[in-house]
């Protein structure tokens, strides 16, 4: 018997802990998170009507990388794995590239979530975490394919990663997890005592 594994869906992951100088530049990306939101009025707005359990940019700030030096230096880092993970994905971007233009702040409070979503009209999307307590929320990751599956029967509580509904992806300080943008993902209540920090991406094609 031969298994084909056929469109694939690949999700990048890396990590900036090892780069030279990564405890400074996380603690500096931290207190300007953190900043952020005790500033942002706008945003705050936002988060309050919209129920938000924490606080996040998305709707209020779009000009991260040039409100604050550690952005810039964040987007520099990106750009550089979106490129790499662009390569790995074969995409043919023709005479146009891939930009970054959207970049925003999520600070999540302890028994806070972000339910299942998309992002329309990108290409990549991706988060890299900053602040990761014990207890923390994963990422959680759906098959695309699930809505399709109409009378499949649920896959064995041991199947292996590649073949589960969900999978569930752990991350830690410094690591960037990157995924096609009309991959749906959630976050999950976050059960530590403490807020989880992270900023999002997207990147689209232009």
């Amino acid at each position: 018997m031969t298994l084909r594994p056929l469109f694939v869906t690949q999700v990048y992951e890396a990590s900036l802990a090892g780069d030279k100088g990564f405890a400074a530049f996380n603690a500096e990306l931290e207190d300007t998170c953190r900043m952020l939101a005790d500033e942002d009025l706008a945003g705050q707005a936002w988060c309050r009507d919209h129920a938000y359990g924490g606080y996040t940019s998305y709707a209020s700030l779009d000009d991260l990388p040039m409100r604050a030096s550690i952005f810039a230096d964040l987007k520099r880092k990106l750009d550089r794995h979106a490129g790499a993970y662009a390569d790995a994905l074969h995409l043919d971007l023709g005479r146009r590239r891939l930009k970054l233009d959207s970049l925003w702040v999520n600070i999540l409070e302890p028994g806070a979530a972000h339910s299942g979503h998309i992002h329309p009209h990108s290409v990549l999307s991706g988060t890299v975490y900053v602040t990761i307590p014990k207890g923390a929320s994963a990422l959680k990751l759906e098959d695309p394919r699930l809505p399709l599956m109409m009378a499949a029967p649920p896959r064995s509580a041991d199947a292996p990663e590649d073949a589960r509904s969900f999978v569930y992806l752990q991350p830690q300080a410094g690591t960037i997890l990157m995924w096609e943008s009309w991959l749906r993902h959630e976050v999950p209540a976050n059960a530590a005592r403490k807020e989880r920090i992270s900023v999002s991406f997207n990147y689209a094609w232009k």
